[in-house]
């Protein structure tokens, strides 16, 4: 915030992050049909029907604006909680596999730290479901080649490394490494995972409601065609200029709810999705380093 306060100007000029690209074309038409305007009332062809601003009150367009905007922006909101939660849930995950899972050989040690490996996959995973891609080379450093080699073939990948997690974990239970009390608890924080999952894939899987898009595009574009007509009479030259800037608002606000809408992409207003998982990765490497306080194997 206080980088922000800092650099005002700066972001108020900056076009990375902002939907200038996105709109700057509709923006033009709309003031060079405002221009034409002014130059046929000019002419004195009887173009000035002011009567027009009664067709479609600014209120409603507002309103319909405003209902875009913050729909989508609780489904951006929904995410991040979604992704908050699957790292807080990875973390209490990887300190109470580490420290609760008793070790009784030394491969007990390399299991342990193969499945918190597997818990930033399941982040990893996540991200590449999210965005459509398949499984990557991301995904290879932090599992064994036969299970890197399946989870190419899954059609839900963070599913599979979840089950992953889930039968060590049961292993664990029948040779004693876990009490009851101790796989309950570590099995609810994984069921939790796989809601966040079932979460972000809501927000993917449920786009705006195509009637809704469609209406309210209809409304904006004849709402900055009639607008010229309204205005050209108190403006006149200065027609264009302002249809511009009034459709460049209105556009805006409707192209940063398109922005927004699915926040689990590569675009500067997503969700970073790549720095949440990296710090995921150091988080669980600082854990890997610490000796945790149980009866260790002879």
């Amino acid at each position: 915030m206080v980088f922000e306060k800092k650099q005002w100007f700066k972001m108020a000029l900056q076009l990375r992050g902002s939907v200038i690209a996105a709109i700057y074309q509709r923006v033009f038409w709309c003031g060079f049909f405002g221009f034409l305007i002014a130059g046929l009332h000019y002419l004195k062809i009887p173009v000035s029907q002011p009567i027009l601003g009664s067709v479609i009150p600014s209120i409603v367009l507002g309103l319909l604006l405003v209902f875009r905007t913050n729909t989508a922006y609780e489904r951006f909101w929904e995410g991040r909680k979604c992704w908050g939660s699957i790292v807080n849930n990875v973390r209490n995950l990887a300190r109470q596999i580490w420290v609760s899972i008793d070790e009784k050989s030394p491969v007990d040690r390399e299991d342990k730290i193969a499945t918190l490996r597997l818990l930033v996959a399941f982040a990893v995973a996540t991200k590449l479901h999210l965005r459509g891609e398949p499984v990557n080379s991301e995904l290879e450093e932090l599992m064994s080649a036969s299970r890197y080699t399946k989870l190419k073939s899954m059609n839900n990948p963070p599913l599979e490394v979840a089950f992953w997690i889930g039968d060590y974990l049961q292993k664990q239970y029948i040779r004693n490494c876990l009490n009851s009390y101790q796989l309950t608890s570590i099995q609810e924080l994984l069921n939790n995972l796989v809601d966040n999952l079932g979460g972000c894939e809501r927000i993917l899987k449920t786009p705006m409601p195509l009637a809704y898009s469609i209406h309210l595009k209809q409304l904006l574009l004849l709402y900055c065609v009639l607008l010229p007509f309204q205005v050209v009479q108190s403006l006149g030259w200065w027609t264009g200029l302002v249809v511009a800037l009034i459709s460049f608002t209105l556009f805006g606000i409707e192209a940063i709810g398109l922005e927004i809408e699915n926040p689990f992409g590569y675009d500067a207003n997503d969700l970073p999705l790549d720095a949440i998982c990296n710090t995921m990765k150091r988080n669980i490497d600082d854990l890997i380093s610490l000796s945790p306080s149980v009866e260790f194997y002879n």
